[in-house]
């Protein structure tokens, strides 16, 4: 961690302590929140160090080993490589029998989002950057834990604590697995952060997305001298792109879909006997995805038809759409207005306010990263997560903090740039305490438990059987590479 972004965080750590927080007592919470502030350098470091790795899903072979490492050296029985992941892993702490409290880590980045930590585009060599702050959110996850693991043992408080290794989120549908296993089956409450715009606990439905990839074979051919003998797989992927655009008027409304081409030939004048396409399809709800991602495949097949060559699609990913739980809200936005806003020295003012002319008009003020936005329970929501799959067989919650520049987009560079400076940082600090408290105020809560698995089993429903929407298939560990011609 550079001088500057030490001296921003302790100056932060430096700040007055939250006031006591109902189902703890005020020793508690000092506890808690000493311990965060103690490791708030080495969080800072951890943060940092992954987002230079920049490791893409299923790749994230030195982010997962470091929190790992850190984990086992605080005492908890880590194992790796789990849900046939090699990436994954559970980190454990059990204090004799009581409520079993998990706490999710994300670590993985976003191709071709290469950035410098600076206010103006600056890509600097890397292949990957860190658009959705996991890099944050590993590190903060696991510096919560360790905290509250202390707590734990300091004031004899029984029960389990976890922390799942998750890796691949973005597309990747790493969670999914470690569902499917089993691994999720006897938890009570599953706790999580992501980096954000603002502070706050509100929940609300996530899209459920089915991902995969549309790979289409023909004959290569001399597309001057020998046009008539070559097939076109990359007339394919356009025919279906193009039925697919038709398709958008025809679909149920907030469906989205979206695609690359990520192969499409190397020179003109051969005629691409490879092709491939990658495609999206969201909804908020699951049985919509799976009939607008049906009929895809559809366009997909048609296409193949009328370009004479052959279609293969292999899904890459599935998720379901975000469960809430307001009882589990309440103890979230509970403790974190005890942590409260971030506050930006003048140096990150600067950079903020540089960052935002780079964005469109109307970005909120710098100044709301100091506030708590209200918690309640949304109807709409357009980005996915795998974190949905874990809603929907255990109570879950997560909350958001001011890791970004106001007004930043989602998987940008000025994101990137947030998250491996100071900023970014400060933002994980306050979500570190605040994981740590909700554990904690949980572990002493059991009421607050049973209330939350009330309300987990009204919402789902008494018929409801999970089903992985990804089938049967192992993970893709390969979802990040180039495909290969046969």
């Amino acid at each position: 961690m550079t001088s500057i972004m030490k001296a921003a965080v302790l100056a932060m750590a430096a700040a007055a302590l939250p006031v006591q927080a109902q189902g703890l007592e005020a020793s508690d919470q000092t506890q808690l929140v000493a311990a965060v502030d103690r490791d708030a350098e080495q969080l800072g470091d951890t943060a940092l160090k992954i987002w230079n790795f920049a490791e893409v899903g299923y790749q994230e072979t030195r982010s997962s080993a470091l929190l790992q490492q850190q984990l086992q050296a605080a005492g908890f029985t880590v194992k790796s490589g789990v849900a046939g992941e090699p990436t994954a892993f559970v980190a454990s702490y059990r204090n004799g029998a009581g409520p079993v409290i998990a706490i999710l880590a994300e670590y993985d980045a976003l191709p071709g989002l290469s950035q410098a930590a600076a206010a103006e585009r600056q890509p600097f060599g890397q292949a990957a950057g860190h658009g959705c702050g996991h890099n944050l959110f590993g590190a903060a996850s696991s510096a919560a834990a360790i905290a509250t693991k202390e707590w734990m043992i300091r004031n004899k408080v029984a029960g389990e604590l976890r922390v799942y290794g998750t890796p691949a989120e973005e597309g990747g549908s790493g969670k999914v697995y470690q569902v499917r296993d089993g691994l999720f089956g006897d938890v009570d409450v599953t706790l999580h952060w992501h980096p954000g715009n603002a502070n706050s606990a509100a929940q609300g439905p996530s899209m459920a997305n089915i991902s995969g990839k549309f790979r289409f074979r023909g004959a290569s051919s001399h597309a001057a001298a020998a046009p008539d003998k070559g097939r076109s797989a990359l007339d394919a992927v356009e025919a279906m792109n193009a039925m697919v655009n038709l398709m958008r008027e025809h679909v149920p409304d907030r469906t989205r879909i979206h695609y690359v081409i990520t192969d499409g030939g190397k020179a003109p004048n051969v005629v691409p006997d490879f092709a491939e396409v990658y495609y999206y399809v969201r909804h908020t709800d699951p049985n919509i995805v799976v009939t607008v991602m049906d009929r895809v495949k559809k366009a997909a097949e048609g296409a193949a038809l009328g370009t004479d060559t052959r279609m293969e699609f292999e899904q890459t990913g599935g998720v379901y759409s975000l469960l809430p739980n307001a009882a589990l809200m309440a103890v979230m936005d509970r403790n974190l207005r005890r942590v409260g806003g971030i506050q930006w020295t003048a140096q990150e003012q600067a950079f903020g306010a540089a960052i935002q002319k780079t964005l469109p008009p109307g970005a909120p003020a710098l100044s709301t990263v100091g506030e708590i936005q209200p918690a309640v329970i949304g109807t709409d929501g357009f980005a996915s997560t795998d974190v949905a799959d874990i809603s929907w067989v255990t109570p879950t919650v997560g909350l958001s903090t001011a890791t970004f520049v106001p007004g930043s987009a989602g998987h940008s560079w000025q994101n990137v740039a947030a998250a491996g400076s100071s900023i970014g940082v400060k933002g994980a600090v306050v979500a570190a305490k605040t994981l740590a408290l909700a554990a904690a105020e949980l572990f002493r809560s059991p009421d607050e438990i049973a209330a939350a698995k009330a309300e987990f089993e009204k919402r789902r429903g008494p018929q409801f059987r999970y089903k992985a929407l990804v089938g049967d298939r192992k993970p893709p560990l390969d979802y990040r590479a180039s495909s290969k011609p046969e």
